[in-house]
């Protein structure tokens, strides 16, 4: 039963799907080349923070992190808006909005004439990104929950991790043949197509019936409901520390390959991997998850990450492991980095109902914004070592234990209702 509605959420959600009138594959498809766009706008940044921090004249290099930490602050600060307005006035208008300004503002950003107005234009990617992301992650919800959810998201991230499989080396590619102004002429094209794509399939998954008025009272309200649940406020604490997880990685990765190993040209290549790996550890889950349950799932890796990030942060006091220790440490933290993002996301929304925009909102906003701090913070200790990656990793793995741990109640791996939830199939696109 849906606690906002009252209604039964597998007919909600059937319904929705009936809406949309795609079958499940192009559902699939679709849903993960609209977030895939963020992806693309990030990634594809790695190999080309050089030659943009040469170009505009960066003084300090540690500050060409800020093309990638400016996007995610302008990304996650939005997402609080367009939950409620997407709840308001439905999913397809607002996503129609953020892949309009999605797209001008990446052909605004290949004009950009200084460092500081590439980062006004990164932040405006950010919210477009962020409007995208909104309405995607809440059509999902419209349309399935519980494990069905959880399954349907691991496959989306299949086809999303392709992306940061492709992108840097797409970065490095545009970079040796031309120069930094065109990663962005291309992603604004990739936009363009989006958009049109949107405008022709994409159908509205939320009845007017079901939407919620904008009013200080409805989003006040909206609020509180999200806001009060103990499952979602402590999932959303663990997607927080988790969001500073890949955001720690992101930021530092150019240097720690480049400054510490050497190893600046073959990035993109060691970045497939480990995105590679994500992408295996998505499908995977989407196989498990039905047998075994998100909490079963997402505990177990919780706990496995953050054991093996305190090993990683031991053996970096020692001194800096060789490449290969390193590379394995990564790809398989990120392995369960993504087991556990995918399961809390679908965790934390579970209960949400037909509040899934406004609730997708808010763990947005605080998960983006709070990740990109923390991991921001993380990245400005680079200091040529591992020390502060694994130290970072391991931290926040162990407070995303405790966040769990009191939103569970104190009991881990199992949750009173989570055996229902494998029942609710019911709803197919």
């Amino acid at each position: 039963m849906s606690t906002i509605t009252g209604q039964p959420d597998s007919l909600d959600r059937a319904s929705g799907a009936a809406r949309i009138r795609m079958g499940l594959v192009e559902f699939i498809i679709t849903i993960a080349l609209m977030t895939a766009s963020v992806a693309i706008a990030i990634d594809s940044m790695l190999p080309a923070l050089t030659s943009i921090g040469q170009s505009l004249r960066v003084a300090n290099a540690n500050d060409a992190q800020l093309v990638i930490a400016v996007f995610f602050f302008g990304f996650g600060f939005s997402q609080i808006f367009f939950g409620s307005l997407s709840d308001a006035f439905g999913r397809r208008v607002v996503l129609m909005g953020g892949l309009a300004v999605f797209t001008l503002s990446m052909f605004a950003a290949s004009q950009a004439a200084s460092f500081e107005q590439l980062l006004a234009l990164r932040f405006v990617q950010g919210i477009g990104a962020a409007a995208i992301r909104i309405t995607t992650l809440a059509i999902v919800r419209d349309c399935f929950g519980g494990r069905e959810m959880a399954r349907v998201m691991s496959y989306v991230m299949i086809v999303f991790m392709i992306v940061p499989i492709v992108a840097p080396s797409f970065g490095q590619l545009v970079v040796f043949y031309a120069s930094w102004h065109w990663i962005f002429t291309l992603i604004g094209c990739i936009g363009f197509v989006l958009f049109f794509w949107a405008l022709a399939r994409m159908k509205e998954s939320l009845s007017r019936e079901e939407r919620l008025p904008l009013s200080a009272s409805a989003v006040f309200a909206g609020f509180r409901t999200v806001l009060t649940n103990r499952i979602t406020c402590g999932y959303m604490i663990g997607m927080t520390l988790f969001t500073a997880v890949i955001c720690a990685y992101i930021v530092t990765v150019q240097q720690v390959f480049g400054e510490v190993y050497g190893l600046d040209e073959w990035l993109p290549i060691a970045f497939a991997g480990t995105a590679g790996g994500i992408a295996a550890a998505n499908f995977a889950n989407g196989f498990f998850v039905r047998s075994f349950g998100m909490r079963r799932i997402s505990h177990a890796a919780m706990i496995l990450f953050t054991a093996l990030a305190a090993s990683g942060y031991g053996v970096s006091l020692g001194g800096t492991p060789t490449f290969v220790v390193s590379y394995v440490l990564f790809s398989v933290l990120l392995m369960f980095f993504a087991v556990i993002a995918t399961n809390f996301t679908a965790i934390s929304l579970e209960p949400m109902g037909h509040l899934a925009g406004t609730a997708t909102a808010i763990t947005g906003f605080v998960s983006t914004t709070g990740g990109a701090l923390l991991g921001g913070a993380v990245g400005q200790l680079f200091d040529g070592t591992l020390e502060p990656l694994f130290g970072g990793f391991a931290l926040f793995g162990l407070l995303t234990i405790l966040a769990t741990l009191w939103a569970e109640k104190g009991r881990l791996f199992t949750h009173p209702g989570d055996q229902d939830a494998v029942h609710d199939h019911g709803a197919h696109v």
